[in-house]
């Protein structure tokens, strides 16, 4: 298949008010080419379409980058206004390019110059204009932002700030407290924390579904959840027959894990999307009497698991500097530990700074310990960011939930890498590490002190971060720990020492070379290294879709195999000149995507993996991106999702498919396994919005398509004559 290239836009446009005021001694802003009409168009336009990704205070937001001031200008200023109505139109928006007709582009444009200095004139802009962008913005923002309407799911306005707390009202009957007991050594009906128990193994060890009878699976219920622009990536609670579901949005719900009958629902922040993530909320955590939330909004919420009555709701860090989260809590030893998100901003005062791995009190939510995952100036690892003060070390996000070994009482977690993401735009050189970012965590739960850190990759420059689920495996009497990023590398690590054991390559890379295999050290290749200023093209296989990104392995323990979703991508990138003031930062990089060499346009992949010798026992590939974790089960089957809404059932000897079913969107979240009144269920979650593990396959593969709407948590069980149960009496 002929290589094809898709360019993803990193700028789009700007929300704020119509009119062009200026305070006293503001200069005057320039006139641009367009008009009044087309920039209120462009508002309207952007409210629908835009403002998830790029925020209304302008500071865009993940992979989004700013729409005004500076570093937007750094990056446009030669270039004009046709050339930025062809971006957005033949890339915006991600998964739909093309769709918002030539009107709506041009009054986006017209916003992105308003956002910049230019007031509206009396000639509209059309596509042929080739005004150059530097000429005619550049100057202060026609207006202050102004306060935005939210969306509600219908896509209609609705008053920013919309109320938050319980909108359905019921009780959870006969509840059961959660007990450290409990966590460490879950039932194997419930499903107590995301990727089923503290070693991340994603392993239900059910048997009644099983390699003979899978073919019979059917459809038991299907709950349609909030749908929305942000991403739907969730993964549910169950617990003596009742599911907890985060949906978009900021709301929680408790279902009938039976019937699907909703039992209390809470919208537990005010409605809106903010900044700092993708909008996801992948998890919750669950103990004693409460229900744990991290927010969007970088909020920590415990909740009545009973009733979704809040208990009480404190601020990990503010919002308004850019923090969010997009994965929740795990509890270890009765403390409640969460990392943090939207880590990219730099920021001028001292008590604003940093990236954190916090503990909380169950009780009452106040913090226990932290430990910064950017290394400070004067402490351990302060050395290794060069000559980059406080202010300008950001990054270091721990967006995955981490894992937990009882035994040695350790818990570890991936840290994500510094930003911007190309060494030139932020400011490091080639031999700057920036510890403690890209790197596996290994700390003490009760204090939060620093056991080990294993370094992945010194000094990130091409987002290719190593964040994901660490997975805890025994080996005869060694503890293994097991955990693979972006780079698709499979690391294999001692867990009670940090000490690299082995590595391999789970899909093609060109961007590392090994400088000491037997130490587990890398460097990327000279071309890389020699990049050292800004807008220059760096080619990558893979690209940031990641070989492996969120969606979780599994680890299997009857064929002692790890399961793997993987991509095939690559991609170009070039990194963007930022200001290094207060306020500024975030990703700073421009990338352009194509097919991976020698994957005959398959981008989804999976990989089985020998924990012992590390060798690929088994893979399947196929054309549509896998946009679930992998589950697997006691039954001998392996289940996993994907972009063109197939949800499948493979045999875990041999990625063989044993069953397939298709959804009414995209399949996407983190599949689970319960059982209530005798009866298996296999649970999973379609879903919409992400970034780069959804828009990369979305522009590669344009031919795959799925409706643009359709959140929704699916559950399957076998007929009652496969599982022993009396027939359902029919009522």
């Amino acid at each position: 298949m002929a290589r094809t290239r898709a360019y993803l836009l990193l700028a789009v446009l700007v929300a704020i008010a119509l009119g062009v005021t200026n305070t006293p001694g503001q200069q005057a802003a320039k006139v641009g080419p367009y008009t009044a009409e087309q920039a209120n168009a462009g508002r309207t336009a952007y409210m629908a379409d835009c403002m998830t990704c790029h925020l209304p205070d302008l500071k865009g937001s993940n992979e989004a980058p700013p729409l005004a001031g500076t570093n937007f200008i750094n990056t446009w200023r030669n270039k004009t206004t046709s050339d930025l109505f062809n971006k957005i139109s033949t890339t915006m928006p991600p998964g739909s390019a093309g769709s918002l007709g030539d009107q709506t582009v041009l009054g986006i444009t017209a916003f992105i110059l308003q956002s910049n200095g230019a007031a509206p004139g009396a000639q509209p802009l059309t596509a042929a204009t080739a005004a150059a962008i530097g000429e005619v913005a550049g100057g202060p923002a026609a207006t202050a932002p102004q306060p935005q309407a939210a969306l509600a799911a219908d896509g209609a306005p609705r008053p920013a700030g919309a109320p938050a707390g319980l909108t359905v009202s019921g009780e959870v009957k006969n509840y059961v407290p959660v007990t450290d007991a409990m966590l460490l050594r879950p039932d194997p009906n419930d499903w107590l924390m995301i990727r089923g128990n503290y070693q991340a193994w994603n392993h239900s060890p059910l048997t009644q579904i099983n390699r003979e009878n899978v073919k019979d699976l059917r459809l038991a219920w299907v709950w349609a959840m909030n749908d929305g622009p942000a991403a739907n990536e969730p993964s549910p609670l169950v617990h003596n027959g009742v599911i907890y579901l985060p949906n978009i949005d900021n709301i929680v719900q408790a279902l009938d894990a039976s019937t699907g009958e909703l039992i209390w629902e809470n919208r537990v922040r005010p409605a809106g999307h903010q900044g700092g993530g993708t909008g996801a909320m992948r998890n919750l955590a669950i103990y004693q009497d409460k229900v744990f939330v991290a927010t969007t909004d970088a909020h920590l919420i415990a909740l009545d698991a009973r009733t979704g009555n809040t208990v009480w709701d404190v601020m990990i860090a503010d919002n308004a500097k850019g923090y969010g989260n997009s994965s929740g809590p795990i509890v270890i030893g009765g403390k409640v530990i969460q990392g943090l998100g939207g880590c990219d901003r730099y920021k001028a005062k001292e008590e604003d700074q940093g990236c954190f791995i916090t503990a909380f009190d169950p009780s009452n939510g106040k913090v226990i310990w932290r430990f910064n995952t950017e290394a400070r100036s004067g402490g351990l690892g302060g050395d290794t960011w060069g000559k980059l003060p406080n202010m300008l070390r950001v990054g270091g996000e721990t967006w995955i939930t981490g894992s937990y070994d009882p035994e040695l009482n350790l818990t570890y977690w991936g840290v994500a890498q510094a930003k911007p993401w190309v060494q030139a735009s932020r400011g490091t050189g080639p031999d700057d590490k920036a510890l403690f970012t890209s790197s596996t965590l290994a700390l003490r739960p009760d204090d939060g002190t620093l056991a080990w850190f294993f370094q992945h990759v010194p000094g990130e420059s091409l987002d290719l971060d190593e964040v994901y689920e660490r997975v805890l495996v025994d080996i005869g009497d060694r503890k293994v720990a097991f955990t693979i990023g972006k780079g698709g590398i499979l690391w294999k690590l001692d867990r009670k020492t940090g000490e690299f054991l082995d590595a391999k390559e789970t899909v093609f890379q060109n961007v590392y070379q090994w400088i000491d295999r037997q130490k587990g050290l890398l460097a990327y290749r000279p071309d890389i290294v020699a990049h050292t200023t800004t807008g220059e093209w760096i080619p990558s296989c893979p690209s940031t879709e990641g070989g492996h990104n969120w969606q979780a392995m599994s680890y299997d323990p009857a064929t002692k195999q790890l399961l793997i979703p993987l991509s095939q991508s690559c991609m170009e990138m070039s990194g963007r000149k930022v200001e290094f003031v207060d306020g500024s930062g975030g990703t700073s990089g421009d990338r352009r995507f194509y097919e991976m060499p020698g994957s005959e346009g398959n981008v989804g992949k999976v990989g089985a993996f020998d924990v012992n010798t590390m060798q690929q026992t088994w893979t399947h590939v196929q054309r549509s991106a896998f946009l679930t974790a992998m589950l697997s089960t006691g039954g001998g089957v392996a289940f996993i999702g994907d972009l063109d809404r197939y949800f499948r059932a493979v045999d875990t000897n041999t990625g063989n498919i044993l069953w397939e079913t298709r959804l009414g969107t995209s399949v996407q979240g983190f599949p689970v396994s319960f059982s209530v009144g005798g009866k298996q269920y296999v649970a999973v979650t379609t879903g919409l919005g992400g970034g780069s593990p959804r828009q990369v396959p979305r522009m590669i593969e344009p031919d795959v398509r799925h409706p643009q709407s359709g959140n929704a948590l699916y559950v399957f069980a076998l007929p009652d004559k496969n599982t022993g149960k009396p027939a359902a009496t029919i009522r």
